[in-house]
């Protein structure tokens, strides 16, 4: 059996860095969350300043969608997959994303949701880092300390959930406890 890993966290929290690191260490194809809203916002905003309009993020659930469809229909049986998701505690369309990960899992692989949590300040540093910004990633930091505040990552039981702080952790060090703990878990 496979494996869908889906790391949850606030952006800049590290999720694809670490996605990168955890791949070449459980052989797993990495599918960033920002593949399913980036096509549709850049045909919307390609600065990134505009507002986004009401209903946009269901355009990319049908992106999100899609892949997943794609990938339970063709992918080899023995796949393993990375995503990525920066889901909040409290918000329909979070909960909403993150079951389509557990039903696309549910038809063909282990699912393990890893909470990836940051303090405030070092959030903060890693949110602002200009690099982001050209892959329509956000580099608010007011925004980030604001979210740090007031929200919690999204933390739905499972019986293969992991929380993990990555504050003092390195990219490679974050990956290699995931993957332990992934096989800890018989996937």
């Amino acid at each position: 059996m496979s494996v869908f890993v889906l790391l949850l966290g606030f952006p800049g929290v590290g999720k694809l860095t670490i996605a990168r690191e955890l791949g070449s260490l459980i052989s797993a194809k990495i599918v960033d969350n920002h593949w399913f809203s980036n096509p549709i916002l850049r045909l919307l905003d390609e600065e990134g300043t505009a507002p986004l309009p009401k209903g946009v993020w269901e355009y990319t659930a049908r992106v999100r969608q899609a892949v997943l469809d794609a990938i339970t229909a063709y992918s080899g049986p023995s796949a393993n997959f990375i995503f990525t998701h920066a889901g909040v505690e409290g918000d329909e369309r979070s909960a909403r994303t993150y079951q389509q990960f557990v039903d696309a899992a549910t038809q063909r692989a282990a699912f393990v949701p890893v909470r990836l949590l940051c303090a405030e300040e070092e959030l903060a540093r890693r949110v602002s880092s200009p690099a982001r910004r050209d892959h329509l990633k956000t580099t608010d930091v007011e925004t980030s300390r604001s979210r740090s505040q007031k929200a919690v990552v999204l933390d739905i039981p499972h019986p293969n959930a992991l929380t993990l702080d990555v504050t003092f952790r390195s990219p490679l060090e974050s990956a290699a406890a995931i993957r332990d703990h992934v096989v800890a878990c018989g996937a």
